[in-house]
């Protein structure tokens, strides 16, 4: 029975391909993925690579990539941060707190990941003033209705030699502190990394000194109708991260209250017994427990959130969906494009799986 099954899969998959094919000769449509090479002719509006229309139809598929897994990253480590705290909270003993995250769960979860997008977009886009009017809550940072700007690094002669010394001395420093404090209580070790992240900064400022401040800091200032300089993220951009970060945290949130709620009773009542803190409790004895019913679950929401960055085409931010879809308005090309993005996202998914897979069995409670 296994075996016509499989017979008959395989029949319907000779057969699907054979009339694609007779059908595209029929209408002429080309099918190969020659056109990859050839130049794409059509702008990408913000990218964190570099891209130019003259480039080839491959390396807009690079850009809208790399939009895609920055958006993903982002989303993920400010999702994750949030949903802590919004764990953490649902489980205060504090009743307007604890409500209070409550409603924020109930509230995000049920209204669509869509609808949220589209709020956070129209706040973005029409409740921000013009240039001219711009906000200005932080010193060389304006937000108005064309974007967020903010003050940016800038690399002359000498940057890439100090940046690779500046992050070598930052491992030394982080490693020398906790080395230092190591058997000590946690505000100790914040205390010693601090100190010494404090002689890396005095460091890493006399050693610019010396090569002649190769890292410079541009300020964005107005001029003309907008602004110019520094670094710009565009309302859409603002819209997507936003609106992922928030919709993904009470998900995440729950996951985490619900991890802790699951370890034992015990567990808090022995570590009261020995004079522990409530915050030593959570974060060295609960906490640890409370991942390896936390990862499994966490898994799955990280996998729908990069699969849900396929709905920033709703505001206009140029992931890899947006991508897709322009290549195939401009080359035909759509059986081509659809399963190179099937093949993207099915690389992206199984990568983040086999991590979140590994750290479970770091964390888990092996048992002989």
């Amino acid at each position: 029975m296994q075996i016509a099954l499989l017979g008959g899969l395989v029949l319907f998959v000779w057969w699907l391909a054979g009339n694609t094919h007779e059908n595209l000769t029929e209408r002429g449509i080309r099918t190969g993925f020659d056109y990859l090479w050839r130049p794409a002719r059509f702008p990408i509006s913000e990218s964190i690579v570099r891209y130019d229309a003259s480039d080839s139809f491959f390396w807009a598929y690079v850009v809208g990539l790399a939009n895609t897994l920055w958006l993903s990253f982002l989303s993920i480590l400010f999702a994750t941060l949030l949903g802590l705290v919004v764990g953490l909270s649902r489980r205060s003993a504090h009743p307007l707190l604890s409500r209070f995250a409550g409603t924020y769960v109930t509230v995000l979860r049920n209204v669509p990941l869509i609808v949220q997008l589209l709020f956070w977009y129209a706040i973005a886009t029409s409740l921000f003033p013009v240039p001219r009017e711009a906000l200005n809550p932080l010193p060389g940072v304006f937000l108005s209705i064309r974007g967020v700007y903010a003050p940016a690094l800038t690399l002359g002669p000498g940057a890439s030699m100090l940046l690779i010394v500046a992050a070598f001395l930052m491992v030394i420093a982080i490693v020398a502190g906790f080395k230092v404090s190591a058997g000590k209580p946690l505000p100790a070790k914040a205390a010693s990394v601090g100190l010494f992240l404090c002689v890396w900064v005095v460091a890493i400022v006399w050693l610019s000194g010396m090569l002649g401040h190769p890292v410079g800091l541009e300020a964005p200032a107005l001029k003309g109708l907008n602004f110019r300089g520094g670094m710009v993220l565009s309302p859409e951009f603002a819209a997507i991260i936003t609106g992922l970060t928030i919709y993904t945290s009470a998900f995440i949130g729950e996951i985490i209250r619900g991890g802790i709620d699951a370890v034992e009773k015990g567990q808090w009542e022995g570590a009261r017994a020995l004079g522990l803190s409530e915050r030593h409790i959570m974060f060295r004895i609960i906490l640890p427990q409370a991942l390896r019913i936390i990862v499994p679950p966490m898994t799955s929401q990280y996998l729908s959130t990069v699969k849900n960055t396929t709905l920033a085409v709703a505001v206009g931010y140029p992931e890899l969906g947006l991508v897709v879809n322009t290549v195939i308005n401009q080359t035909g090309q759509a059986i081509e494009s659809i399963l190179i993005m099937l093949a993207v996202f099915l690389s992206i998914s199984l990568s983040v799986s086999a991590f979140m897979n590994w750290y479970n069995a770091r964390v888990a409670l092996v048992v002989r």
